[in-house]
């Protein structure tokens, strides 16, 4: 059954855990792109070892914001500090509700003076276009959504060219050497003839840049940066290894957007369609509980507290300034046991009672939003949200949120895997027993160069 509105659909379902657990949906969708172009394997190596060719030009929402309040909405919204936010700049926009908890994050381009355009998954988006059109901004907002709800062409192509041959690859197709960008900052060059947007960015710690323009020069461009990246080994990249570049450099893409609850909040859920993101989003995994607030993550949970400025007022600063001073959870990665994965895979081959939730490879979600309870000594002590394998690291590994007393590296925890009572009614889930899984807490960003490559906050 369809509803007009989030709220409407809410009241429906007795309770958002109910909603959300109940979804059809299955895991964050990456469409149109080929599967895989070789195999997922090497195309992870190449990100790491030589070039890759990421296509992002179909799985984002992008919402071009443009008059002379554009960059007042953002500053009003976002936690971030925008004093010396200048034209050909990018950064990531994080938004909250009004008690500090994440509604979503997005990068911000600032394309020309009043001018910006936001691009990422919906729930960031959602929230800026609801304030443009109920606030009196002056200021509209264009919206291009994703292939997944776009039945047209889109407006603009993205690409990623990341690895440690990039800047060669780079400099073969402009016939020149590369533009010197600082970090996050971009500058418009030629490719094939046509006009590109080119941002400086390391996806997983790899010297990169991201490249954007007109819809209709994506071929010609994708096609000249492959040529000219076959000698210094180019792979480009397909759905099936794209989202597992998270794992590596660490970014939870998946919190779940904190807008269920609290009478302030209600206009919003009014505005938002029964079809929106936030109504049609599958939660899944083993942490449970009846009460939404206890899925919600604030800033500092998800690693984004060198972006809190009080510099300037915006939508859930009093609340962020009591949460700065009392954090109690840090963003981690958890390496997960091989001999306990092994188990889990045996138990395909051992009968049924017994069976495990399957690990798909090389990302494991099977919801939208995954959370999974993680134990220490028998004990609650945080969350895993984003699960996958790196052949880079020839681990499975997952993204946490642990207490702090437990978030140093080498400190063993206990992940429970699957879901609750045989599983859920999610198409994406089959019957099956929970499993216990080993994992030790390691750093995040989990890979080195990562760690070491990224421009300091």
């Amino acid at each position: 059954m369809s509803y007009r509105t989030l709220e409407e659909a809410l009241a429906a379902a007795g309770s958002p855990v109910e909603l959300l657990r109940n979804s059809q949906i299955g895991p964050y969708a990456f469409p149109v792109v080929r599967f895989e172009f070789t195999n997922w394997r090497d195309e992870q190596r190449a990100w790491r070892q030589s070039c890759a060719l990421l296509d992002q030009s179909h799985h984002m929402t992008d919402l071009y914001v443009e008059g002379p309040d554009a960059l007042k909405v953002f500053s009003e919204l976002g936690i971030n500090s925008f004093k010396n936010f200048k034209v050909n700049q990018a950064k990531q926009f994080v938004a909250c509700n009004p008690d500090g908890y994440v509604i979503g994050d997005a990068i911000l381009f600032y394309l020309a003076e009043n001018k910006l355009s936001l691009v990422g998954r919906p729930p960031a988006a959602n929230w800026v276009q609801y304030h443009l059109e109920t606030r009196g901004y002056n200021a509209k907002a264009e919206r291009d959504e994703r292939s997944a709800v776009n039945q047209g062409r889109r407006k603009t192509f993205r690409f990623q060219v990341q690895g440690p041959h990039a800047l060669a690859v780079m400099e073969k197709v402009l016939g020149r050497p590369a533009p010197d960008i600082r970090f996050f900052n971009m500058e418009v060059i030629s490719i094939a003839g046509h006009p590109v947007h080119a941002l400086r960015h390391g996806m997983v710690g790899q010297p990169g840049w991201e490249l954007f323009g007109a819809w209709e020069h994506g071929d010609e461009v994708r096609n000249a940066v492959v040529e000219a990246g076959r000698e210094y080994g180019i792979r480009l990249v397909g759905s099936r290894a794209y989202p597992t570049t998270c794992l590596e450099s660490g970014w939870i893409p998946s919190p779940l957007p904190a807008v269920y609850t609290g009478d302030q909040m209600k206009p919003y859920r009014q505005w938002l369609t029964g079809a929106s993101y936030e109504a049609m989003a599958s939660l899944g995994g083993s942490f449970y509980s009846s009460q939404i607030t206890d899925y919600y993550l604030t800033p500092f949970d998800l690693g984004y507290g060198p972006f809190v400025k009080f510099d300037h007022e915006f939508v859930g600063r009093p609340a962020l300034e009591k949460m700065a001073a009392n954090q109690r959870r840090k963003k981690v990665t958890l390496v997960w046991n091989g001999e306990d994965i092994e188990r889990v895979f045996g138990s395909l081959f051992r009968g049924t009672a017994d069976i495990r939730k399957y690990i798909d490879l090389p990302l494991a979600n099977y919801a939208t939003l995954p959370y999974d309870k993680v134990l220490k000594d028998g004990r609650p002590a945080g969350i895993s949200t984003y699960t996958g394998y790196t052949y880079n690291e020839r681990a499975m590994l997952s993204l946490g949120i642990v207490d702090i007393e437990h978030s140093e590296p080498g400190t063993e925890v206990t992940l429970v895997w699957g879901e609750e009572g045989r599983g859920s009614s999610k198409p994406t889930v089959e019957r099956h027993a929970q499993a216990e899984i080993r994992a030790t807490v390691a750093a995040v960003p989990y890979a080195e160069v990562a760690r070491t490559a990224y421009r300091p906050h």
